[in-house]
């Protein structure tokens, strides 16, 4: 089952989607939102699915054009956005760009950061920001999963039934910002605006054998400015699986139903040397400090630019018939008002 959130208002219009993503219905009588849906999962899930089957089938009578144009995120704004850093290659990369060690708790204990979720950008919004000059604008490729409720304490094993949407995402980052913040022991607050959303939230069965139950096996597409800059695989050398990452977030509180958990930045080992960029036969970046970072290895210092006003970026992926699974979200950067 496909889902998307209309713009509507401050929290959108659940419809249900069909899976070539081109017709739309809206299900008020259900739920009027995807925070109400997510909220009572046990009830309407199946009734959900029943409206989705008819939709497939033709048989829906107030069926509408699909535009990803018109939707907002799948949740426009959460009670919660912990985002994870699933794939420690990444993190390794960082850390040996600046002639640091990886501790050996990297590899065992996930890092989660607490993000801001009251303004989730939707698949077409712009990104709006005042400089591009000093801030370091950056893209991050991810996927994330939405919960129902999830109780404190929560196992692994547990975990991994409380998961009900998967969506892809933009995490969008100011490089420039983050050293000071980081420097200041609190995290992560202005280098961390506004992240985007795909179109559609999707169930796990509707990813067939791509889904495991932890990890998405399915190459993560991004594009600058329409030239291929990262394909890895979603599912390849992500450390901690999503089961994982929300029992680590749920140790000492209970997360709400809506509850966004992300995957950090995909990142494949295989994606690191000299030769890992699309244009020599590998697989790329998600993102553009990656690329910074291998540079910074190889020569000293980074030579490719963050991103400017006017650069554009799009995310997607999909499935095995080369089929988007989320739609895709597809990004320009602007100048803010007074910028």
């Amino acid at each position: 089952m496909k889902l998307a959130s209309l713009k509507h208002g401050r929290d959108g219009r659940l419809v249900v989607v069909s899976r070539d993503l081109s017709r739309c219905v809206p299900v008020p009588g259900l739920a009027p939102t995807m925070q109400a849906a997510l909220d009572d999962w046990a009830a309407v899930a199946s009734h959900l699915t029943e409206v989705a089957t008819a939709l497939e089938a033709g048989a829906v009578a107030e069926a509408q054009v699909f535009s990803p144009g018109h939707c907002a995120a799948p949740l426009p704004r959460a009670y919660q956005w912990a985002d994870g850093s699933a794939y420690v290659n990444h993190v390794e990369l960082v850390r040996r760009a600046r002639g640091a060690d990886l501790p050996d708790s990297f590899w065992t204990d996930p890092l989660m950061y607490q993000g801001g979720s009251d303004s989730f950008l939707g698949p077409r919004d712009d990104i709006a920001l005042a400089d591009d000059q000093t801030w370091g604008i950056d893209f991050e490729a991810e996927i994330a999963v939405m919960t129902d409720d999830v109780p404190m304490g929560v196992s692994e094993d547990a975990a991994a039934d409380h998961i009900r949407l998967l969506t892809l995402v933009n995490d969008v980052s100011l490089r420039g910002l983050i050293p000071g913040e980081l420097a200041k022991g609190f995290g992560f607050f202005q280098s961390k605006p506004s992240s985007a959303f795909a179109p559609v939230a999707v169930t796990p069965d509707e990813l067939g054998e791509s889904w495991d139950g932890a990890r998405l096996h399915r190459p993560l597409l991004s594009f600058v400015n329409g030239a291929p800059f990262g394909r890895p695989d979603a599912g390849q050398d992500m450390t901690f699986g999503f089961p994982r990452l929300i029992a680590h977030a749920a140790r000492t509180r209970p997360l709400g139903a809506g509850s966004v958990i992300g995957s950090g930045t995909v990142s494949n080992k295989q994606g690191t040397d000299h030769g890992s960029a699309i244009a020599e036969g590998g697989v790329g970046y998600s993102c553009i400090a990656e690329v910074r970072m291998i540079e910074t290895i190889r020569d000293g210092q980074p030579s490719t630019p963050f991103l400017r006003f006017g650069d554009r970026v799009r995310i997607t992926m999909d499935d095995a018939a080369g089929r988007p699974i989320f739609g895709a979200i597809d990004q320009t950067v602007v100048g803010s008002d007074g910028a």
